[in-house]
């Protein structure tokens, strides 16, 4: 199972190809494009979420609300495109302003103050660009809707085998919720601004000073996942390690810059006697703690999987950094895009869908991808050969 995505920014579209789903699969759409919505939420995001509604159009892949074992190709419009035609057309735009946002003096079709912690720069140079638009088309993390609908497909395939996926803000910059819930209220984090199981107000407050100063911040975010049989995984080869596989589709979210599971760095500070999940059993095997995040040598364990991600603040500023201009060297302050000042909740969603997607590709590699009913079958009969071990 893999997918692919296309798609700039301010395009006509984003593009998804979605290739190895089982026939059979029942194929929600209210589903997905809850998913897509919830991907827009957030306190803290900015002006483009109030333009785009993100919808799915399923263009092939699917009759009659069924999977039929051919490739999925599914796209998401850009509203905001029709502002950037003549952008897209090559005619020259190097002066049109595209942005009438009051906060943005001025943004034109070209860009030649890259932004510091942006892919601005190192795009350009890698792809020979002369000025910085055709890498913030791309590079952008408008991409990442592609990623939730993706994701949102994992999710109903893996719900067909009792896997749920969850996630939640831990910290939005200095403000840390410290409580551990055992119970994570699925709707709660639906209806909270930021993805909290907690009180929200603290951190809209940061928030808010970040706004005011025309700063952004970052946080941190946990994602839970129940209900995983052992066995998703392997210790065979290095890339089919399922720690590994996930820690790189959570990486891969734009501004990520840390991924742990479980106790993950904690652990370093802990002897080995103090670190490790002791085994028992009682009609199954199980851990008396969770330390190991449910994954142990690469496979799950059937223990919750729990993995915590830091998200660095957004580098577009509208109180721009130094940098210099392509070209000419001078010193300028950096170009200013439409921007969030918080997006901790929305890269939660994002994250949730790559964790969903990895889980997914794993389910199929185990229990086989030609037909959801020869995937229950297998997945029925593995459990049998579990109970009696």
């Amino acid at each position: 199972m893999r997918f692919l995505t296309a798609g700039e920014s301010h395009g006509k579209a984003l593009n998804v190809i979605i290739d190895g789903l089982p026939s059979g699969l029942t194929i929600d759409e209210e589903f997905i494009n809850y998913r897509l919505k919830l991907r827009q939420k957030g306190y803290g995001r900015g002006g483009r979420m109030q333009i785009e509604t993100d919808q799915a159009q399923i263009l092939s892949g699917v009759i009659a609300g069924k999977t039929i074992g051919s490739p999925l190709s599914v796209i998401i419009a850009n509203k905001d495109h029709k502002r950037w035609q003549e952008v897209f057309s090559g005619l020259d735009t190097s002066e049109v302003e595209i942005d009438q946002d009051p906060k943005l003096n001025k943004l034109t079709a070209k860009a030649f103050a890259p932004r510091p912690g942006h892919a601005d720069l190192a795009g350009a140079m890698k792809y020979g660009f002369d000025d910085l638009r055709s890498v913030i088309e791309r590079a952008s993390a408008r991409e990442t809707a592609s990623r939730v609908l993706a994701g949102a497909l994992a999710q109903l395939l893996v719900k067909e085998f009792g896997i749920k996926t969850f996630s939640r803000v831990v910290a939005i910059g200095s403000v840390v919720d410290q409580n551990h819930y055992q119970n994570w209220d699925l709707e709660q984090l639906d209806n909270s601004p930021l993805r909290l199981l907690g009180d929200p107000t603290p951190f809209m407050q940061e928030i808010d000073r970040a706004k005011q100063t025309g700063d952004s911040l970052g946080g941190i975010f946990e994602i839970k996942v129940t209900g995983v049989v052992p066995g998703l995984g392997s210790y065979v080869q290095w890339d089919q390690r399922l720690d590994g596989q996930l820690a790189q589709a959570v990486m891969s979210v734009p501004a990520i810059k840390g991924v742990e599971i479980g106790a993950g760095f904690a652990l370093s500070t802990l002897s080995g006697s103090l670190a490790h999940d002791e085994i028992g059993y009682d009609k199954g095997y199980k851990r008396y703690s969770n330390r190991a995040g449910g994954i142990e040598g690469g496979i799950s364990n059937g223990e919750e999987i729990l993995l915590r991600a830091a998200m660095k603040p957004i580098p577009t500023l509208y109180k721009p950094l130094k940098t210099v201009e392509l070209k000419t060297h001078k010193k300028v302050l950096a170009s200013v895009e439409r921007s969030d000042t918080c997006a901790v909740s929305a890269a939660a969603i994002v994250a949730e869908a790559m964790v969903a997607w990895v889980l997914g590709k794993n389910l199929l590699l185990k229990f086989g991808s030609d037909n959801i009913n020869d995937c229950r079958a297998n997945f029925n009969s593995y459990l049998q050969r579990l109970k009696e071990l």
